[in-house]
């Protein structure tokens, strides 16, 4: 039976279509953000439901890796928190990285600004908590609001699309990995008994192997994973979170590819083969496509040598984390139970409250007030495209604590029912921090809209 003449190119063109429009889909950080806050608020209502004994038996299972005499077992809870988010700080530091090389983050000035923001960021909820929580039963809780958690963040930032300049997601992102460094440095100093010195060896082997790969010009992705499984093993050993392994290779992947010098060569030598096997005679069109196998896979090649390592890495891993990892992270790590919290005690009271206006207030007042103190001195400068008003969104948006803040108020109280009002005031505060921050962006968006017609408006006008 023949087929159709126009039946092929039609199954082409929908199938080409349907390509787009995945490819689309996997690209859009709105979709992203949508996923990541339904996985929290499906762990939320999870963890406070009758079925919340299946919740935290599930987290608690025990996963096992290894064979005979070495056996590395860990609750399934470790292997997401410190094993798979080590893989979203590779991305974020690669992205850093990036920025730092030629981007937002080039200058030193305005490199500067993000550092000394998060240090604001950090000490003004520090001081307003400690001003409602003295005592010295209460007072160990200083860094619970002191930490962003990045997947929030910026989940909640990427909800807002690409009306939001892409400076401003740069700026949060630096801020809140430089804010969560700061914050396992605290809990490595204040909330440790002590660090095991013998790991930084382990660190040190892992980050000479990686340097001498990259000196020896190795483009394979593949040819780091043992390097950076000796850093990450290394920073556990440590007792630092060993995700911070993802962002010091991060921050040390190639910019540049190193073919970049012969590829201008490669590609015109390449592009002259095919010439010379298409202008051959060809018997078929089979013969033909099989002669032209070798070339354009070489094309191929050529083409994906062009892309340095820190591009085709993030790319790769971009859909796993962002549809992946980071919804797996919320609903292991959101799930906060506020079963049993009693604020009839002033004690819990003022913890809870301190927590919350901490991160809803502290957050923004320290990184707006910084920033802005740092500019005015001139001893930095705002980013090109980022105004102060995305400077106001970026300081709400960074009161949004959650993980890392839950988990120092674990470290922090020993007592129950100060834990609980903890965990309440960092759910409070976080979701105040969320909404002042949608609020603030409408403002923005229609800021940013009614400059863009205003600037259309006087060049019609020129013309």
């Amino acid at each position: 039976m023949n087929q159709s003449p126009n039946r092929q190119p039609l199954v082409r063109r929908l199938t080409a279509r349907a390509v787009t429009t995945l490819a689309r889909f996997l690209h859009i950080e709105a979709v992203s953000g949508a996923v990541l806050l339904i996985a929290a608020a499906a762990a939320f209502i999870w963890a406070n439901s009758p079925f919340a004994a299946g919740y935290h038996a599930l987290w608690h299972t025990t996963l096992s890796f290894g064979s005979g005499a070495w056996n590395f077992s860990h609750p399934l809870h470790f292997w997401i928190n410190d094993v798979l988010m080590t893989i979203f700080f590779l991305v974020a530091g690669m992205e850093i990285r990036r920025e730092i090389h030629e981007g937002a983050l080039s200058e030193f000035r305005q490199a500067l600004l993000p550092l000394a923001a998060a240090a604001g960021g950090v000490i003004a909820p520090a001081v307003i908590y400690f001003g409602l929580n003295s005592d010295p039963l209460r007072y160990h809780g200083w860094a619970v609001p002191t930490a962003t958690d990045i997947a929030f963040a910026v989940g909640v930032l990427a909800l807002l699309g690409r009306a939001i300049p892409a400076n401003v997601r740069v700026f949060l992102l630096a801020l809140a990995i430089i804010d969560d460094i700061i914050a396992v440095l605290i809990i490595a100093f204040f909330y440790s008994s002590g660090l095991d010195y013998r790991g930084v060896l382990i660190v040190g082997v892992g980050i000479l192997l990686v340097l001498g790969l990259r000196m020896a010009g190795s483009g394979s992705a593949y040819a780091y994973v043992i390097p950076g499984a000796l850093v990450w093993s290394g920073l556990l050993i440590t007792g630092v979170h060993p995700t911070l392994a993802g962002v010091l290779l991060g921050l040390m992947t190639p910019v540049t590819s190193a073919q970049q010098n012969g590829l201008s060569g490669r590609l015109r030598e390449v592009v002259r083969r095919i010439a010379r096997k298409l202008s051959g005679e060809a018997p078929s069109v089979k013969a033909d496509a099989s002669r032209l196998a070798d070339p354009v896979s070489q094309l191929r090649l050529a083409q994906r040598e062009r892309l340095p390592p820190v591009v085709r890495v993030q790319m790769a891993l971009h859909p796993w984390v962002a549809y992946a990892i980071m919804p797996l992270f919320a609903l292991a790590n959101a799930g906060v139970s506020v079963a049993g919290v009693d604020l009839s005690g002033d004690a819990a009271w003022r913890v809870m409250s301190g927590v919350a206006l901490a991160l809803m207030l502290g957050k923004p007042i320290g990184v707006i007030g910084v920033s802005w103190i740092m500019v005015k001195l001139g001893w930095c400068r705002l980013p090109g495209g980022l105004s102060w008003d995305g400077i106001v969104l970026i300081g709400l948006l960074a009161g949004i604590g959650f993980t890392m803040s839950i988990f120092i108020a674990m470290l922090a109280f020993a007592d129950d029912s100060l834990l609980a009002a903890a965990k309440l005031g960092v759910l409070l505060g976080s979701l105040g921090a969320s909404l002042l921050g949608l609020l603030w962006a409408a403002v923005y968006i229609r800021r940013l809209k009614a400059q863009a017609g205003g600037l259309g408006t006087a060049a019609h006008l020129q013309e």
